[in-house]
């Protein structure tokens, strides 16, 4: 039936809170290698350097575009605080809507019992 949810598909969607996923590579690790990339001339090949630092080359042209937009070098792109910043505040609208559900729920069901016009048996 479309519209309903099961019990199992309620608990992804509300309620609990989900831990993000552990980082693959330290922190530590992403900085070195940006900035040995962006000392380097010629630039080398990410490909090849992600393969000589052991990461996945995808994972390091992310680190590297990233890291443009962090050191105001790109205004195309949000700064990590920005992506944060963005990611808490989506978080805190669904809460707030999903509150405004709830109290437009209470307030029909409120107002259906003070409905002095019905009739009750």
């Amino acid at each position: 039936m479309r519209g309903w949810m099961t019990v199992g598909q309620m608990g992804l969607t509300r309620g609990a809170q989900t831990l993000p996923a552990p980082r693959k590579y330290p922190l530590e690790l992403r900085e070195r290698a940006v900035r040995m990339y962006r000392t380097a001339e010629p630039k080398p090949v990410i490909r090849r350097m992600a393969e000589e630092l052991d990461v996945h080359h995808e994972a390091l042209r992310n680190w590297i575009r990233q890291a443009e937009p962090d050191a105001g070098e790109r205004d195309d792109l949000l700064t990590t605080t920005e992506k944060e910043e963005l990611t808490a505040l989506r978080k805190e609208n669904a809460q707030l809507n999903r509150a405004n559900e709830i109290l437009k729920a209470a307030s029909a069901l409120f107002a259906q019992e003070l409905d002095t016009t019905r009739r009750r048996y």
